[in-house]
């Protein structure tokens, strides 16, 4: 079933609207449980877009397996993705730093709030993301480390290739995940692939992590199927390789493999006077899961971020 969850006048007679699809059996339990899969929060996340898809392509073809209330958000920020922008067009806001919203406030503080106040009760929340147009990503979970303990046994179930416990920005006090988590609502943010772009087979992969914790939390009545067993590390296992000079990045390596000390990552090079600036290197055994996608670089630029294997 479509619903509005918040629409609000534009200039021109134009309408900003959010809509949801509610998912769930035609005879609900008492108290059924509920899962939000929640994404479109950066006009230029679209990875997104193809789990909306396959999530509900699946309940729909197997209703009868359905045991709880799934509901989706494909796009919460539909002005973003209609402009292939990241932020709010005009405005240069960026609508994840905009939680929890406020009813009395501004345009997007008003959407910010609807948000969360339709999502908010929820037995659990998926927030699903995209990297930016510049580094490409593994499936990943990023968990704050304020809930991280709470949160890990979930993540696991969630088929990514690595669970990452940190305090950054993208775990931010203002982003929906935390305002979620604060308001008791457990969440867990996902990024994956590359902005503007939808890579199916990470796509499948977080689809197939979402049936698991659907299927966890009894949303879902299916022998679960065997999962990705990720890494997890926290800030300080993680190598950030960052560009000492500007140039052109040509990397030697595919994201997603693993490499061993001393192993190269790749050149950066002056096409001017056909030289290689400097060559870069990994300084510990690991998993590329981040790389460098977009060539151009300047110092400080991040080049690719390697997580610690002790498994190897």
């Amino acid at each position: 079933m479509i619903e509005t969850v918040i629409s609000i006048g534009l200039p021109v007679r134009e309408k900003l609207v959010i809509k949801k699809n509610r998912l769930q059996p035609e005879k609900l339990q008492n108290r059924p449980k509920r899962i939000a899969i929640v994404t479109g929060i950066h006009g230029d996340e679209l990875e997104g877009q193809f789990v909306c898809y396959e999530v509900t392509r699946r309940i729909r073809e197997n209703i009868d397996k359905l045991n709880g209330i799934v509901d989706i958000y494909p796009c919460l920020n539909p002005l973003g993705m209609d402009a292939v922008y990241r932020n709010v067009p005009k405005t240069e806001i960026d609508m994840n730093r905009m939680f929890p919203g406020n009813t009395e406030g501004p345009m997007i503080e008003k959407v910010a709030s609807a948000i969360v106040a339709d999502i908010a009760g929820s037995d659990m929340c998926v927030d699903l993301h995209s990297s930016d147009t510049f580094i490409r990503e593994v499936p990943q979970v990023r968990l704050s480390e304020v809930w991280a303990d709470h949160l890990l046994p979930y993540a696991k179930l969630m088929n990514v290739n690595m669970i990452w416990k940190n305090a950054t920005k993208t775990v931010d006090e203002s982003t929906l995940g935390y305002s979620l988590n604060m308001l008791g609502t457990p969440t867990i943010v996902v990024e994956m692939g590359i902005g503007n772009h939808i890579d199916q087979s990470n796509g499948m992969q977080l689809a197939d992590g979402i049936f698991r914790l659907m299927n966890h939390l009894g949303i879902w009545k299916d022998e679960p199927q065997q999962g990705v067993e990720p890494l997890v590390s926290s800030d300080g296992e993680i190598e950030f390789i960052r560009a000492d000079e500007s140039g052109v990045f040509l990397p030697c390596i595919e994201y997603n493999c693993e490499v061993k000390t001393g192993d190269k990552i790749g050149d950066i090079i002056n096409p001017l006077s056909g030289e290689i600036i400097k060559s870069y290197y990994a300084s510990v055994c690991g998993l590329v899961f981040s790389l460098r996608e977009y060539p151009m670089v300047y110092a400080g630029s991040l080049l690719a971020r390697i997580i610690k294997n002790d498994r190897r």
